[in-house]
């Protein structure tokens, strides 16, 4: 049975085409019947690529398959899958990544080593990858530069709404698109991604360049989110830069030409990564969490996670219980610099404790109104120094036990 379409929902947006990006999206009976669960993508000659993969220690044979081929700097084609993770596989996993990227560099007419693979799904399944390999040839007829939102559809899992976003920049005086698509519910932790991620550029860029600015965009954006603390086995995120606009070369992803383009990508990381939280698994509430005055800003960002995955402040706003003690008790657990005396919570714009206690007069009428809403808004206020950071997250209710505990029936 489809799941509820998540009430923090957004549309779909209209992504142009990309010059040298063309997705097709098909029904390959993976596991689910009658749903899309195939997606292709080709690229033009020459697509330089970059991308940022999980931190777990278990990862799937599509992630070490990435992993090997992204040296090689360039990729002609993307092979998606839902439904199966191809995790804790053995020889059949690899196996499983070869002879797709075989099957799909036949159809590019590149290199294997320029294909690249991406699942998700159920561990610990053998992927019937012939049943891939089979329905790639009819993809590869389909292939169109308006599939954005078939494909964005076609990697979802527990997903309830496709994800998208576009932007675009300038580079010299040459203007440039990006579009991404990104899958995202369950299983959301920072470490790199927490995700499916795919984003593709019109702009020219060498790989190193596309490296820099990815790997610093991610930890802006998707190192910051998290729905339930689990960092998944198949996370990657893949940026690849077809060169067709034509700009001016750039060789330095510190060069000044490239502010406006690194700003763009960063915005569009982030637009993905907060919709991948809205769609958490059961969320009903997307959360923000600013913290101030840490010793640095990464204590700020670790201490803002801290709250963001603990499940009694997460099970107390899906209660809309203005509950600042759990808020107080995830700061002193983070095992970051923290002072009781100096400490200051806030919820919705309203301080309910300074220096370590109740803020006199406080009146909880504005607080428990704010997180009767869609989204809460949480600050703390270490005290310690001029450190910042801020985490995303959504609330934990009953729909997350109810969809995990039959994730395989």
């Amino acid at each position: 049975m489809p799941l509820a379409v998540s009430p923090l929902a957004l549309p779909f947006p209209v992504l142009p085409p990309i010059a040298g990006v063309r997705f097709a999206a098909g029904m390959a009976g993976i596991r689910y019947k009658e749903r899309t669960d195939l997606v292709l993508a080709e690229f033009a000659p020459h697509t330089g690529v970059a991308g940022v993969f999980t931190a777990n220690k278990c990862p799937g044979a599509p992630v070490d398959w990435c992993r090997a081929a992204l040296p090689g700097g360039t990729a002609r084609a993307l092979v998606v899958n839902a439904g199966n993770a191809n995790v804790f596989t053995g020889r059949a996993g690899v196996a499983s990544t070869s002879e797709t990227a075989d099957a799909a560099a036949g159809l590019a007419r590149c290199l294997p080593s320029e294909v690249f693979i991406a699942s998700t799904g159920v561990i610990g399944e053998v992927l019937p990858h012939d049943r891939i390999v089979a329905a790639l040839p009819a993809l590869h007829g389909t292939l169109d530069g308006d599939a954005w939102e078939a494909a964005a559809r076609g990697i979802m899992t527990t997903d309830t709404f496709p994800k998208g976003a576009t932007r675009t920049a300038r580079i010299g005086g040459t203007e440039v698109r990006i579009n991404g698509i990104a899958k995202g519910s369950g299983m959301i932790a920072p470490d790199m991604a927490t995700m499916l991620c795919f984003i593709a550029t019109d702009a020219s860029l060498p790989a190193p360049v596309l490296q820099s600015l990815l790997a610093g965009g991610v930890d802006r954006s998707f190192n910051c989110t998290t729905v339930d603390s689990d960092t998944s086995t198949s996370d990657t995120v893949l940026l690849f830069a077809t060169g067709a606009a034509g700009n001016a070369p750039v060789a330095d992803a510190a060069d000044p030409a490239l502010a406006d383009f690194a700003q763009a990508l960063d915005a569009l990381l982030l637009d993905l990564a907060l919709k991948v939280v809205r769609d958490g698994e059961g969320a009903g509430k997307l959360v923000r969490i600013d913290v101030a005055g840490a010793v640095s800003d990464s204590s700020a960002r670790r201490v803002a996670l801290a709250v963001a995955n603990s499940p009694l402040v997460k099970t107390a706003i899906a209660g809309e219980d203005a509950n600042w003690g759990r808020i107080v008790m995830a700061v002193g657990k983070s095992g970051e610099p923290a002072d009781r005396d100096r400490l200051s919570v806030g919820i919705g714009g309203t301080w309910m404790a300074r220096d370590g206690a109740v803020v006199p007069g406080y009146d909880e009428a504005p607080v428990v109104a704010h997180v009767k809403g869609f989204e809460i808004e949480i600050a703390v206020d270490l005290g310690l120094g001029n450190g910042r950071g801020t985490a995303w997250t959504c609330d934990l209710t009953h729909g997350y036990i109810d969809i995990n505990g039959s994730y395989r029936s």
